[in-house]
């Protein structure tokens, strides 16, 4: 016997999760009223219950309220969701239908709606926009509109074309060809056998007519948008275009002049791209008719696979999420349901170039610092030094534009007589069932006091068919639960911010069962998914064979230091203050970032910071970068060089001020920064020492080495990790009976601060007295032996 099946109807705020995803945040406020019965007026103990509000915010498309109150604070969100369902008028789904069959009726009997005499004209949606201006028309173009408008309009069109085809959701050819087919099926509707026009049958009434040119109101002067051609050979850049947009003419007109299509019927139209509340689309050329008729037709008469024999655009392809063909026009121009006129904005390279930017793993973090070539991703989490969204957001949003599944946290309590399963967070139910002794542990107060519970957290990464593609697990335990979360979607963002610098790295690398940093990676799920990142990134990648020397920048009378990385510092400007930034403490700095042009001696502004704070150690500036700064003590600048990557070039022209890619000379080109130190907050750990100590614990140690040095009547000493030099520059401020003093250590960057300092002190000291001791810094390890440190009296490592 058979037996139907009832689809459930999804709720307010399931409908809106779909939609804007973890873009919807929801702010329930707890609030007490009087129960119904008692009189506020009257002096007697008044009663009171808890019940709740609920503010829902979609971050530049609106921001609801409700206006009453909920018992439940489930109820006073779905209260707030259906609100912004309503506001933003999107289409229920209780009756759409179940199979490609009844969906393909449907999208019949919707095209013919949109052209019925009594509903279309005289309503707010946004194809009536359309209809206006081609009502405005004289002759053959009268009525007609693109059949690529009711692609970029209608949302229920675009959900039965995905039951009808899954695959159209990718692929707006394949709408197109759906529309097309359906709409030559539909009653009152009349389609060209030459293009894409799509009109009613019968003429608008003179009512209807003057309706729609009231509602939707026309373009009062021309007006000229900016928009980016985004060519379909990777090796040609993108460039800036001009469309003129005039009352009596539809917009797409001038897209298909840019596009050298056949009329403004031949623009096909992909979904919004970037912001959801944005009118930002690619447009590109539609096939011959007969192509596009044929596309479909097998689908929909036995649901066959079918062949296309296109070439795809694959930058505009992987910015979109949907396939793109040739050349294609980003521009930011369309009709809404929230406005009567048409709605245009620009769009540069500087747009075209950070929505690239916000796909790489840490692209959301540079632009949320305003530090496209300064910002890195650290490498380790600190709350009390992290700003800006946390590594899970970071991590979601990454997901998300690449169009994959949530990724799944599964955070665990252990402790260390047991272990218990914590909780999960993300969008898998996990069915791993808990331990009871491990239960019946985590209880046990006395227990619990001499074990601290510890976090860890594993992380996954599914595709968005499910399909698992990458894991992360670690055997790091942290005292808070998000912190376990937060330090374990950080090392799974590192991970793919490495892979993503460099693409062409070769399958074999990648096909290991597990790698030794806890990650397990599945090659073929994984290389599916991210197939189309190497045509995009490939030119921008790191892994630059090419060399660019930034010693020919310099004239030949210039002085410079090389920094790590093959950077050169040139020179250091201002008063040596004593105060460096040391490993763990916070530096502010004012930064700029230049273009130089060796060829033509020009130089073009690309980023400028005026006030950038970043933790020493952690990672979250070009190494360079870092480099510069630990050489200068506040009030001091400094410049230096580095050499340029297609990478950094590209990043560089999400800058408003940078120039045309296409205009520049790459193998002549230097990035220039500007650094000066504006202030050293020290580490958290010194200035609890700080507080807690008197006098502080590094004075100590430093007082029982002076004294001890003294007991032995030491001559000579080595300190090994002496890092910067802190212990030696406190030693020659004691008066002790060492002659000769060593340091060493692994860092060149610290033993340059050292030798900074210890020159600075020694020469003072010289024009005290009449002998001072020598010091001698030393490049090396602890662990290696080094015959010049054979013989020395004595041998510190403090602070280890």
């Amino acid at each position: 016997m058979p037996t139907a099946t009832a689809t459930a109807t999804p709720t307010p705020k399931a409908v809106i999760h779909q939609r804007y995803g973890a873009k919807a945040v929801y702010r329930v406020d707890e609030v007490r009223e009087a129960v119904d019965g008692v009189c506020p007026g009257l002096a007697l103990p008044q009663s009171t219950r808890c019940v709740y509000r609920c503010q829902l915010d979609i971050p530049g498309v609106l921001s609801v309220s409700t206006p009453g109150t909920f018992v439940r604070k489930k109820d006073a969100e779905q209260g707030a969701a259906q609100i912004a369902i309503e506001k933003l008028g999107i289409q229920p789904t209780s009756n759409i239908p179940n199979t490609p069959e009844e969906a393909w009726e449907e999208l019949i009997s919707r095209i013919s709606y949109f052209f019925t005499d009594e509903n279309f004209p005289t309503s707010s949606h946004p194809l009536v926009g359309h209809l206006s201006v081609t009502l405005r028309r004289t002759g053959d173009f009268l009525g007609k509109i693109p059949i690529s408008a009711i692609v970029a309009c209608d949302v229920k069109v675009h959900t039965l074309c995905k039951i009808i085809d899954p695959k159209a959701e990718f692929d707006p050819l394949l709408v197109l060809s759906m529309i097309y087919n359906a709409a030559k099926q539909s009653p009152g509707v009349s389609v060209s056998n030459r293009n894409f026009w799509i009109q009613s049958q019968r003429p608008y009434s003179s009512e209807a007519v003057d309706l729609a040119l009231q509602c939707w109101s026309g373009i009062s002067d021309p007006i000229r948008v900016e928009a980016v051609l985004i060519p379909c050979a990777v090796e040609d850049e993108p460039k800036m275009v001009s469309l003129n947009i005039s009352e009596n003419e539809h917009y797409m007109g001038d897209i298909a002049l840019k596009l050298s299509a056949t009329d403004s019927s031949h623009v096909l139209v992909s979904r919004t791209v970037d912001k959801a509340s944005s009118e930002m689309r690619f447009y590109f050329p539609a096939p011959d008719v007969q192509f596009v008729s044929d596309l479909s037709k097998q689908l929909v008469d036995d649901r066959g696979d079918r062949n296309m024999n296109c070439v795809i655009n694959k930058r505009a392809s992987y910015i979109s999420g949907q396939t793109i063909y040739g050349d294609a026009v980003l521009a930011n121009v369309g009709y809404t349901r929230r406005d009567t006129e048409l709605q245009t904005d620009h769009v540069n390279l500087c747009t075209y170039y950070r929505i690239l930017l916000r796909k790489l793993p840490d692209g959301i973090y540079k632009i949320s610092k305003d530090s496209i070539l300064v910002a890195e991703l650290p490498c380790v989490y600190t709350r009390t030094s992290w700003k800006g969204p946390s590594p899970r957001d970071l991590l979601c949003s990454f997901c998300r534009l690449q169009r994959l599944s949530e990724p799944y946290f599964a955070a665990n309590r252990v402790s260390a007589s047991c272990n218990v399963l914590g909780s999960a967070v993300g969008s898998e139910e996990m069915g791993s069932p808990k331990a009871t002794a491990g239960n019946q542990c985590a209880n046990d107060g006395r227990i619990a006091k001499e074990n601290p519970d510890m976090f860890k957290c594993s992380v996954k990464i599914y595709s968005k068919k499910r399909d698992l593609l990458l894991e992360y697990s670690t055997d790091c335990s942290w005292s808070k639960e998000t912190d376990a979360i937060q330090n374990s979607a950080l090392k799974v963002l590192i991970w793919f911010n490495r892979y993503f610098k460099q693409l062409n790295t070769p399958v074999e690398k990648l096909n290991l069962p597990k790698s030794t940093d806890g990650f397990t990676i599945y090659p073929n799920i994984f290389l599916q998914e991210f197939a189309m990142c190497l045509s995009v990134y490939g030119k921008t990648s790191g892994g630059d064979s090419r060399t660019c020397s930034a010693v020919g920048y310099f004239s030949m009378d210039t002085s410079y230091q090389q920094l790590e990385s093959g950077a050169f510092l040139t020179y250091i400007d201002g008063q040596d203050s004593g105060v460096f930034p040391s490993h763990g403490s916070l530096a502010c700095i004012s930064c700029s970032v230049q273009l130089f042009m060796k060829d033509s001696r020009k130089r073009y502004l690309l980023e400028v910071n005026n006030e950038f704070e970043f933790e020493i150690g952690a990672g979250a500036v070009r190494n360079q970068l870092e480099s510069c700064a630990t050489q200068l003590s506040v009030n001091q600048s400094a410049c230096f060089v580095d050499q340029l990557s297609d990478r950094d070039l590209s990043l560089a022209a999400a800058c408003e001020l940078s120039p045309d890619l296409s205009k520049i000379c790459r193998d002549s080109c230097v990035l220039e920064f500007s650094v000066k130190v504006l202030q050293v907050t020290e580490p958290l750990e010194d200035r609890m020492e700080k507080a807690l100590f008197n006098p502080p614990l590094s004075k100590q140690r430093v007082e029982f080495a002076v004294r001890h040095i003294n007991q032995l009547h030491a001559t000579t000493l080595v300190d090994f990790g002496c890092g910067s030099g802190s212990l030696l520059d406190s030693l020659l401020e004691h008066p002790t009976t060492l002659e000769k003093i060593v340091g060493v250590d692994i860092s060149r960057k610290g033993l340059t601060r050292a030798a900074k300092s210890l020159h600075q002190k020694l020469s003072k000291k010289l024009l005290l007295q009449s002998s001072v001791p020598t010091a001698v810094l030393y490049h090396g390890s602890v662990t290696d032996f080094d015959s010049r440190l054979y013989g020395f009296d004595i041998g510190t490592c403090l602070e280890e």
